[in-house]
């Protein structure tokens, strides 16, 4: 129904930069929230970054004032923006995206199959 492709994950060295990006297509009403989450081998998925369709953004504290997100609901797209990448980045990056599929239905949560990052030190 909602498919999520994510692009833009690879290995760099830390210090660097990378930039995520990821399209939403299928059948789509509305949306609420798009983002991204990540998760390192052996840990829980965290939420790295959310924006709404309003613009509101939501930042994990551990990548403030680095990354940035951009995008929403406007064109189903999003894009994170990472600078000063560090080691503890390195993990597999998922897209979100809260979808309503039709009017009076709930909005459900979609994700995207991820994408790798990888930090060298």
């Amino acid at each position: 129904q909602v498919q999520l492709v994510e692009s833009g994950g690879g290995l760099v060295q830390a210090g660097g930069s990378l930039r995520l990006s990821c399209t939403a297509s299928g059948t789509i009403f509305s949306m609420d929230t798009m983002g991204w989450y990540r998760q390192a081998p052996g840990k829980q998925r965290e939420l790295v970054a959310t924006i709404t369709t309003g613009g509101r953004t939501n930042y994990a504290d551990s990548v403030k004032g680095r990354f940035t997100i951009s995008g929403g609901n406007a064109v189903n797209s999003v894009s994170l923006q990472m600078n000063s990448l560090k080691p503890e980045d390195a993990a597999a990056y998922y897209c979100y995206a809260s979808v309503k599929l039709a009017w009076g239905r709930e909005y459900d949560d979609y994700w995207g199959q991820g994408t790798q990052v990888t930090v060298s030190s």
